[in-house]
């Protein structure tokens, strides 16, 4: 193999794990903004014209970091979602991937808690140089639903940890990050 070649393989390469990352980290941006309340960060993973299908409602992305966040308002007082196993099909400029995701929500009140498993099957495009999502199916697969152990009011084990909140006050906005600050349990 010339040199032009392996050097040509190698820069295939480094494009699809660039691509890859791109859009791994596309998929959690929205997650933590679902997390965070941070619209901007939900409504800048989708294209103008992308769509969020939740159940039987399409939701023009530009409009799902609203429709998001009030529904998890009205419904759960902390919700966190993980995005697990990835997979990531690339052909040109144009991705489909599937993610298994974990929702974990506190709901209203701090009594009790539910968790559903389901995953994001996304088909993102990359348009001007920057992956964003096109379309965003979600399943739901497995709910749980049970007692709250956190945030109920009492002292939790360990206590003393940084309590998170649903805003730009969170202290993963916090730069630089200190050792001080920041409500606590």
């Amino acid at each position: 193999m010339s040199s032009e070649e392996r050097l040509a393989q190698l820069e295939r390469k480094v494009q699809y794990l660039t691509d890859r990352q791109e859009i791994y980290d596309c998929l959690v941006r929205t997650s933590r903004g679902n997390d965070r309340f941070d619209v901007d960060l939900i409504v800048g993973s989708y294209h103008p014209d992308g769509l969020h299908e939740l159940g039987q409602n399409l939701i023009p992305g530009p409009e799902y970091g609203d429709y998001a966040n009030n529904g998890h308002a009205a419904m759960c007082d902390i919700n966190m979602h993980t995005v697990c196993m990835h997979s990531c099909d690339i052909d040109g400029d144009v991705a489909h991937a599937e993610s298994y995701v974990l929702g974990m929500f506190a709901d209203r009140g701090g009594e009790t808690s539910r968790m559903l498993a389901g995953r994001y099957l996304d088909r993102l495009e990359k348009r001007d140089g920057e992956w964003k999502i096109a379309l965003r199916r979600t399943t739901v697969e497995v709910v749980m639903e049970g007692k709250a152990v956190l945030p109920n009011g009492a002292t939790p084990p360990g206590s003393g940890y940084v309590k998170g909140s649903r805003d730009r006050s969170d202290p993963s906005y916090q730069r630089p990050l200190a050792p001080e600050g920041g409500e606590r349990w």
